[in-house]
């Protein structure tokens, strides 16, 4: 049984998932399995993919077109590794990702964790590094969701194999607050250890959709009462404004950036 399962959802791909696979390939940590499930591409994604012969390399295609959620919950439920870790098609691992975070896991004894990251552009040039906090409980993450999905690794172990959410976007935020629920808080390595690519087209860039999802599991997916979902949600709204204008003021006052 591999050490680490990698869950990667992938729709429409073709023009990236080749390199995310090579980061992996290239990792220094050889005991993994990369699950890659497909989304019903309606390009050549699957043929990529499919391309690979390394046999640590496990292929799906799901019956419909169903979001990453389930894509993401489907790899979850097929995968074998103890630790259960994140990495979209369209983003990139540095090669000292997994031997790196592993080993802070195993050597600290962490249950749940997460790391910094780079942001590049759809041609793979460097933007900036987004800094997190060293360490994050359950209501300072409602506050402000500071673990991206491409740094998150948590221990099956410890709780057994978690899904995400059933909901379009934030599945990968809920995941993390049904973790804290569960541990004390989730640790940081402070190293950026992945790339994070940002692409003018992505679900994630669309800004009023993702405020429209973050209320909905605040109120659909937390149950949080209304004052607390105001609470948190002005949170949530100041911090996106300050990192997008005032980067330095953000990360001053703990929202990171």
């Amino acid at each position: 049984m591999p050490t680490v399962s990698i869950i990667t959802p992938m729709y429409d791909c073709e023009r990236y998932v080749s390199l995310c696979i090579e980061s992996v390939l290239k990792q220094t940590f050889y005991d993994w399995e990369l699950l890659v499930v497909d989304d019903c591409s309606t390009d050549a994604s699957y043929q990529i993919v499919k391309s690979f012969s390394d046999h640590r390399i496990k292929l799906f295609k799901l019956d419909e077109n169903s979001g990453a959620a389930v894509a993401r919950n489907y790899a979850i439920r097929k995968a074998s590794g103890r630790f259960i870790a994140f990495l979209d098609s369209d983003d990139l691992w540095l090669p000292c990702k997994l031997e790196k975070h592993i080993n802070f896991m195993l050597k600290k004894s962490i249950a749940f964790s997460y790391s910094s990251y780079y942001k590049i552009n759809d041609n793979g040039d460097m933007l900036t590094e987004i800094s997190v906090p060293l360490s994050v409980c359950y209501s300072q993450l409602l506050k402000t969701n500071v673990i991206g999905c491409l740094t998150a690794v948590y221990d099956t172990k410890v709780f057994g194999k978690v899904e995400m959410p059933q909901i379009r976007k934030r599945q990968d935020f809920g995941l993390w607050l049904k973790l804290l629920k569960r541990t004390g808080e989730a640790v940081a390595i402070d190293e950026s250890l992945s790339l994070y690519r940002t692409r003018a087209n992505s679900i994630s860039n669309n800004k009023l959709d993702a405020a429209k999802y973050t209320w909905r599991l605040y109120r659909d997916v937390e149950n949080l009462p209304l004052l607390k979902c105001v609470y948190y949600f002005c949170f949530y709204a100041l911090g996106g404004f300050l990192r997008s204008r005032y980067p330095k003021l953000a990360k001053a006052l703990g929202f990171f950036c």
